[in-house]
């Protein structure tokens, strides 16, 4: 009996543009032609992850044969199942039409081509929920690799080879992080996943949580045993409700198959793992916030040091990962450091996962080699710019991180690259703007996002970025003055200096930014109203 599987996209971006009343008519026709047991052809549809390219959903893959239907319609599914299914004759007029050519196989799309997978290497190929398919793409073989022939110490210098960061912001190594707590005293140590995702945006870590549970708790297991810990917990946010649902899945089939619990692979070291659910505070992606927000407390951050890795959960050593760094860990370990710091820049070293949102054709999950150009990441994976219009600048990096104008094309992005520009990485945001957009009004829109997600707890943060509000509002609504400007500067200049956390000392970066790349639009709305006025 040959067997037929069809994934059906159900990361949020499809399931909000119909992907579930799709499935239910794919069932529909399947039963309908008795497809599920007693014809020459089992058809079986799976959930998988996001698959990529959000802004062609709802998206079905016939596994066998990897042919993509994008911008499903329930009206499509009766031909797809009749024509392609029982005929095998691909439904032509169905497939995505670039440069007018006809695409069958997803991975020949523009959107898919130049990427290179690691951290979103299962998402959008397996269903989430069933272990078994994770296990099949050697899934937990990496953990039997590191319990069976690696002391911890060789763990974490693998992961120190590797050259891997952090990909929550910081860019800090993570073989030193791990280093750090393994070498600190104590007996109760914990792992921590960073899931608070919160820049606007930003859908990375929720879509490898949706699509890929498995590869998230297989490397937290790994960290457990890299430095002696023997509990870990995810701190995800609770706008997050279908990451959750799968997370928790995959953590019972977990505990099933002897993965989780106690005397792993037939060892001595034991793991239990458990979900915490945050109210979905922005500041709590912060380490020490998040910290307080599991022990209970309200999430504010605290002064450092003590740094976590030495003192953080209830005092004890705590290493804090967030989740495209996690799902990076397996992948090292099967197979091997060289390999991946053979892919990437001198110092930024591996891909890097974008949500790229915003003015382009082509918006949804992207991950490159680090060192891709800013031009290949818009134009040659994301179709270039709605409509055809101009280029103007991307927000890099959320809130906490900075515009990138036109004249930067070129630029690489990797950590060292974007610093000099005045942005950061940051966890991955990457919203592009047409020529359309005004970048005064831009700034205001980021501004007002850290200005309300501030948790009042340091005077820079709670009452500058509401005075540095007030200026950009005054400047829009045709009141500004030419000493406005030099205000908000200073005022953006001080707050980086003096704030308690990383959401008060970045949260004028895209002020000051826009500043440094654009005054002529702050100068016009200035000049305007002192015309006026």
């Amino acid at each position: 009996m040959a067997k037929k599987e069809i994934l059906i996209c159900a990361g949020t971006a499809c399931l909000s543009a119909g992907a579930e009343e799709i499935k239910d008519r794919f069932e529909e026709e399947i039963k309908e032609l008795n497809l599920t047991e007693d014809y020459e052809i089992k058809t079986v549809i799976s959930n998988t992850g996001c698959i990529g390219p959000c802004s062609l959903g709802p998206i079905a893959i016939i596994k066998d044969d990897s042919t993509f239907y994008g911008h499903l319609k329930t009206e499509n599914v009766e031909r797809i199942v009749r024509e392609h299914l029982l005929e095998g004759k691909i439904v032509e007029d169905l497939l995505t039409e670039e440069d007018g050519e006809k695409i069958e196989d997803f991975k020949e799309i523009r959107f898919m081509k130049k990427q290179k997978r690691i951290a979103l290497r299962n998402t959008g190929i397996i269903d989430p929920n069933k272990i078994e398919e994770y296990i099949e793409r050697d899934g937990y073989q990496a953990l039997k690799s590191v319990l069976n022939n690696l002391t911890p110490l060789e763990v974490i210098e693998e992961i120190k080879n590797s050259g891997l960061r952090g990909r929550g912001g910081a860019g800090f190594p993570t073989g030193i992080k791990w280093s750090f707590a393994h070498q600190a005293e104590g007996e109760q140590k914990y792992i921590i996943c960073n899931a608070d995702e919160g820049d606007p945006g930003a859908f990375m870590d929720r879509s490898i949580l949706e699509g890929d549970p498995h590869s998230i708790i297989e490397a937290m297991i790994i960290a457990g045993y890299a430095i002696g810990a023997e509990q870990g917990y995810v701190y995800v946010r609770a706008e997050y409700p279908l990451a959750v649902k799968n997370l928790k899945i995959a953590i019972r089939a977990a505990e099933n198959n002897g993965y989780l619990g106690s005397n792993i692979y037939g060892s001595d070291f034991s793991f239990n793992l458990e979900v915490r659910v945050g109210a979905g505070a922005f500041v709590c992606g912060e380490e020490t916030a998040l910290i307080a927000s599991i022990e209970g407390k309200r999430g504010q951050p605290s002064t450092k040091p003590p740094y976590p890795a030495n003192s953080g959960l209830w005092g004890k050593p705590t290493v804090i990962n967030n989740v495209e760094t996690l799902a990076n860990i397996v992948p090292i370990i099967n197979q091997g450091s060289d390999w991946f710091s053979s892919i990437g820049t001198e110092k930024s070293k591996g891909t890097k996962v974008f949500a790229v949102a915003g003015d382009v054709k082509n918006t949804g999950l992207v991950e490159v080699p680090m060192g891709t150009t800013l031009r290949e990441i818009i134009f040659d994976i994301a179709g270039g710019i709605a409509e055809d219009k101009g280029f103007k600048a991307a927000q890099i990096g959320g809130p906490s991180g900075g515009t990138i104008p036109k004249k930067y094309l070129d630029l690489q992005i990797d950590y060292e690259s974007v610093k000099k520009v005045g942005a950061i990485v940051g966890s991955g945001g990457l919203v592009i703007m047409d020529e359309d957009n005004s970048m005064v009004d831009v700034a205001r829109f980021f501004l007002e996002f850290t200005e309300d997600e501030s948790c009042g707890k340091c005077t820079p943060c709670r009452v500058g970025t509401k005075r540095m509000l007030d200026i950009l509002e005054k400047i829009l609504e045709g009141r500004g003055r030419s000493q406005d400007l030099d205000k908000l500067e200073k005022l953006g200049n001080t707050i980086k200096e003096t704030s308690l956390c990383g959401l008060g000392q970045t949260a004028p970066n895209p002020v000051l930014s826009t500043l440094k790349y654009f005054r002529e639009e702050y100068e016009t709305l200035i000049k305007q109203a002192e015309e006026v006025n």
